[in-house]
């Protein structure tokens, strides 16, 4: 077995996206290799209405697929296709937006006002890029939650782990999404395959993702002096990515720890970024651009 080092611990930077939503941004509209096949993660969390009620109002999607994950509070969407729905705690929603879509997304707060969710948008390959859109909307009772000896539990939204399959399926990334809790004290090696990009992304609690007994440097974003010990505590907020490996450690603080991780297998591919619409050449981003202004941006077949 070999262990994942940490490549790198990133915090989150405040955010505004939609009409006003304040969010959390991990990482996103930066360095597509290092994540590949993904592209972005946001953190909307927020318990004061005023700071998230504006929403994400109509907007367009092409050549991605965005997956949404909420924790507290509700979100209720609608497209261009005529799908409407609501998605609540626990529940996740996987919209690839192939070809094109037009939605809006528009988040509410639970009865103390709070609203909590994460968003991650997963690329497309070249020859996905133009493939019909469609929705898979998952309830929270159909995804899979396991709870090891030591108390670990484990939602299986995407991908296999621990003999369990996730409900979403048929995605290009072929991407493995767990949210993990970690016991306060323990310690617990989880496998992640060899040639996937992996991101562990910590929302609460706090704790360390390497092995005790094998010290490796990191780079922090944040780091004035290069030659200052290395720091591997990570808490609310923190997003650790991860070298080469078949497997992470991740040893829980005295609250526990509770984070999302998130790999899939790499595209390799040139990308062409414009906001919500990424395609892998200027080209292909203007004609969709020039599209969105003259009306044949949405496919009919």
């Amino acid at each position: 077995m070999s262990l994942r080092p940490v490549k790198e611990i990133i915090q989150t930077k405040p955010t505004i996206e939609g009409a006003g939503v304040k969010l959390q941004r991990a990482f996103g509209f930066g360095k597509t290799k290092d994540f590949d096949p993904f592209l972005l993660l946001d953190d909307f969390r927020n318990d004061k209405p005023e700071d998230y009620l504006a929403g994400f109002p109509w907007h367009p999607h092409r050549g991605i697929e965005t997956i949404t994950y909420v924790l507290a509070g509700s979100v209720e969407h609608g497209d261009s296709l005529g799908n409407r729905g609501k998605m609540t705690a626990g529940d996740v929603q996987w919209m690839t937006a192939g070809s094109g879509i037009l939605h809006q997304e528009m988040p509410r707060g639970d009865t103390q006002g709070r609203m909590h969710g994460f968003q991650l948008w997963a690329n497309l390959p070249a020859s996905l890029k133009m493939t019909d859109p469609r929705y898979q909307d998952i309830p929270s009772s159909a995804i899979p939650e396991i709870t090891d000896d030591d108390g670990t539990s484990v939602r299986v939204i995407c991908g296999e782990f621990w003999g369990k399959k996730g409900p979403v399926e048929g995605v290009a990334a072929d991407p493995n999404y767990l949210d993990i809790s970690v016991p306060p004290g323990q310690r617990k090696r989880l496998k992640v395959e060899t040639t996937r990009n992996a991101f562990a992304y910590v929302f609460a609690g706090s704790g360390t993702f390497r092995d005790a007994s094998d010290p490796r440097a990191v780079l922090t974003e944040s780091a004035t002096n290069p030659d200052a010990p290395a720091k591997y505590d990570v808490s609310n907020h923190s997003l650790v990515l991860f070298d080469r490996g078949d497997e992470i450690t991740v040893q829980a603080g005295d609250e526990g720890i509770r984070f999302l991780l998130v790999s899939g297998r790499p595209i390799e591919e040139p990308v062409a970024w414009y906001g919500p619409i990424v395609m892998n050449t200027q080209e292909e981003l203007r004609q969709a651009i020039a599209e969105l202004h003259t009306g044949g941006f949405i496919k009919h077949r």
